[in-house]
């Protein structure tokens, strides 16, 4: 390696101008490429396994990690995948609960309803069942209302035309003819 760099050296100083490349001299060449393959031999015996070794664990670590991350997202899908299927589980848990106070609501609504109903036809049967007590009662008040003043107002005028004689003959009279004459009417009818 050191020869060919030699002779690349020399054939370009040869095409080129001198003036143009400023190239070491001959020994001091041999020497810098003898200190670069010692100092290239010293770090390929000591550093380069320590910088790979160094490298090797930082590639391990990045590794690592990066499967850590990976694990860790798996699990946190997995986790969301399990919180949305709760989170689906516990809106359909409240649609039902909610569906269903919605029907026992409806339900005590016409439960309630129907008994106000039941209750406002049996107050209303109970009134007039009422009424019609209370006006049968009051009819008979009157009747016997009526029956007294009737009995008083007969016994007034019995009374007064019993003081009066020729009114009661009068009276007689009238009757029988009366009688008489409607007898007579219906009788007529009744032959023919």
């Amino acid at each position: 390696m050191l020869a060919a760099l030699t002779f690349l050296a020399q054939e370009a100083a040869e095409k080129s101008d001198p003036s143009r490349f400023v190239l070491p001299h001959g020994d001091e060449l041999i020497w810098g490429s003898i200190a670069f393959a010692l100092l290239f031999g010293a770090l390929a015996w000591k550093a380069f396994p320590a910088i790979n070794k160094m490298l090797a664990e930082r590639a391990a670590k990045i590794r690592s990690g990066l499967e850590q991350a990976e694990k860790t997202k798996l699990e946190a899908d997995t986790m969301l995948e399990q919180y949305r299927r709760q989170l689906d589980e516990a809106r359909g848990e409240a649609s039902k609960i909610i569906e269903e106070a919605k029907r026992t609501a409806e339900a005590v609504r016409r439960d309630l309803t129907e008994k106000a109903e039941k209750e406002s036809q049996e107050i209303v049967a109970r009134a007039r069942t009422e009424v019609a007590g209370e006006a049968a009662r009051a009819r008979q008040q009157l009747q016997g209302d009526l029956i007294n003043l009737s009995l008083e107002l007969a016994s007034r005028v019995i009374q007064r035309e019993l003081a009066q004689p020729e009114s009661q003959r009068a009276f007689v009279e009238r009757t029988i003819a009366e009688l008489a004459a409607t007898g007579s009417a219906s009788g007529g009818n009744g032959h023919n």
